[in-house]
């Protein structure tokens, strides 16, 4: 009798066991029939190349330590199956792939990108464009480093993190109408939770006051992150096994403001059975390993 397959879901040092709820996703697909495990994606101990398949899940410092991610990244992809794979990985880290998005027909906030040499001419044109402008890295998660600039009020600049920047015009459906999150697998939409944010900020992250509630899936926020994965997948010609696509209201339009490729967050502790649409995929890329 074979044995089961395995399959490792990468965290970090803060986070071993993974995200919140992560005990859903081993519980689903050991219903499946597939062993699955914690491991932290710095642990030299790891054999990641004795798993049928290696799973992103919670690697949340992989922004402050991109290169080391990606070396690792690529040597896994090397050994074994890794869910989309590092050269994915390496565009969707940073916020230029909404530009490419944006080419290709994809609904997208509005973007320019700047660095050092660039910033002063980049914010002038900004604001002469949008006004007041939000300015974030280019490679960032959580909301960190994210500040909001108008011409002539730039003390907030003094915080802006290392660059390149991405800048982009303030939605300001952000501050009433806040984000909606819509969790797509194999194209195909399956959740939603809408993210707001707290006090007088626009960042809908818990740590920085936001809180999210689970909802019923809209149909045509639905359709529009359906269609931006289908769009990201044919232009980088990978399996876009799933993705957590952002979305915000600009000009009476749902357009997307973030596709995370990386680590899509599943809101397992609003929508439990999330975990579910996940064993079933990730058992369905494992089937023809079963039978070799």
């Amino acid at each position: 009798m074979s044995a089961a397959p395995s399959v490792l879901l990468a965290s970090f040092d803060l986070m071993p066991d993974g995200e919140a709820g992560g005990e859903l996703l081993v519980r689903a697909l050991a219903e499946r029939g597939v062993d699955a495990a914690w491991a932290r994606w710095t642990d030299p101990d790891v054999d990641w190349s004795a798993a049928d398949l290696v799973a992103v899940r919670a690697t949340w410092d992989y922004h402050r330590r991109l290169t080391p991610f990606l070396d690792w990244a690529r040597q896994v992809d090397r050994s074994t199956r890794l869910l989309h794979g590092a050269e994915v990985f390496a565009w969707n880290a940073d916020k230029a792939y909404l530009l490419e998005l944006a080419a290709i027909g994809v609904p997208v906030v509005p973007t320019a990108l700047v660095d050092d040499d660039t910033l002063v001419a980049g914010l002038a044109e900004a604001f002469a464009r949008w006004g007041t402008v939000v300015v974030k890295p280019r490679t960032g998660a959580g909301g960190n480093g994210v500040v909001v600039a108008a011409e002539g009020d730039l003390a907030q600049l003094e915080g802006l993190l290392a660059g390149p920047w991405a800048v982009q015009p303030l939605v300001e459906s952000v501050r009433t109408d806040g984000e909606s999150a819509v969790v797509v697998f194999d194209s195909r939409a399956v959740a939603q939770v809408d993210k707001q944010p707290g006090g007088g900020e626009i960042r809908v992250h818990e740590h920085h006051g936001g809180r999210t509630t689970r909802v019923d899936l809209d149909p045509e926020r639905a359709r529009v992150a359906e269609q931006a994965v289908r769009d990201a997948a044919a232009l980088r010609g990978a399996d876009l096994a799933y993705a957590r696509v952002d979305l915000m209201q600009w000009e009476g339009a749902w357009v997307v403001s973030e596709l995370e490729l990386i680590e899509p967050g599943l809101y397992l502790d609003v929508q439990p059975e999330v975990a579910q649409h996940f064993a079933a995929m990730v058992a369905a890329r494992l089937a023809p390993s079963r039978g070799a």
